[in-house]
């Protein structure tokens, strides 16, 4: 009973030390998802608004909620909660205007997608990519936490993990989306296209190495296909290069290449066959 006390009083400091120092994720996340929809219909359950003053009221209220869900971290800010729901709300024409020019380069980039509204409505790696770029404005910003929480909640939901350190371009496009990773210091170019599975990360995990570059560098126009894994801060894709699929990258390519790993496929009758093959599953 001694060593159940002990726990439950350590739970109960742990809880009050937690009190009103963290933002509630639940409020966070209703954040992302009400500004998305204020930005984009698209996402709306009704038209919501009918006139410019509903807007504006609209964007009043996001604004305040935001400075309330700020509040907690005020002391590990170098602003204040209202500056920060200010400044960011000053940046989000500039981040609308990027988020349309990453609409247009997936529905021109993917033969699939018949309309942008499709491309906003339904691809999850629009999502992603929104979720990031509001995230980016708070991670400038100095804002601890609340950024990660954000790309987070992307990441969740779409299986796309971009740190909002990352520094990324105009007219991004992300297909497939599920199970990109991209890390904190990548810097990607404008006109990049990664498919699924990219892993854009660092060659060590070294603590002693958070203040340094350790993911690469993608310059203007690069397509990376699905798979590819590409290592290391030193790293540099040149721009108009091609990464292939499965291709394991750790060191800088120039300009305009292709890049690709060699494999061969044998197909034969089963009759014919040198020796059995087994699989085992």
């Amino acid at each position: 009973m001694n060593a159940f006390k002990d726990f439950s009083t350590l739970l109960l400091k742990k809880h009050v030390e937690h009190l009103n120092s963290f933002p509630a994720k639940g409020e966070v996340h209703n954040f992302v998802e009400e500004l998305l929809a204020l930005l984009f219909p698209h996402f709306s359950e009704q038209a919501q608004f009918l006139s410019e003053d509903e807007v504006k009221g609209k964007i009043s209220v996001l604004r305040r909620r935001l400075t309330q869900i700020l509040r907690p971290l005020e002391g590990r800010m170098d602003n204040s909660a209202g500056g920060i729901a200010d400044l960011f709300f000053e940046q989000l024409p500039l981040v609308y205007q990027l988020l349309w020019q990453d609409a247009k380069a997936i529905y021109e980039g993917d033969p699939a997608a018949e309309t942008l509204d499709e491309v906003i409505s339904a691809y999850p790696g629009f999502y992603a990519i929104y979720a990031y770029r509001i995230a980016h404005i708070f991670y400038k910003a100095g804002v601890p936490i609340f950024p990660r929480l954000i790309t987070e909640f992307a990441h969740n939901k779409t299986g796309v993990d971009i740190h909002p350190g990352a520094k990324i371009g105009h007219s991004f496009f992300i297909d497939h989306a599920t199970g990109i990773v991209i890390g904190e210091t990548t810097e990607i170019g404008n006109n990049v296209k990664i498919y699924q599975g990219v892993t854009l990360g660092a060659l060590s995990v070294s603590k002693k190495l958070s203040r340094k570059k350790r993911h690469p560098t993608i310059e203007d126009n690069v397509i990376i296909y699905s798979s590819a894994t590409i290592l290391g801060g030193d790293t540099v894709v040149g721009h108009d290069s091609i990464i292939g699929g499965n291709v394991w990258l750790t060191r800088s390519v120039p300009p305009n290449s292709i890049v690709y790993q060699t494999s061969e496929i044998r197909v034969k009758p089963k009759n014919q066959a040198d020796q059995a093959i087994m699989f085992h599953i």
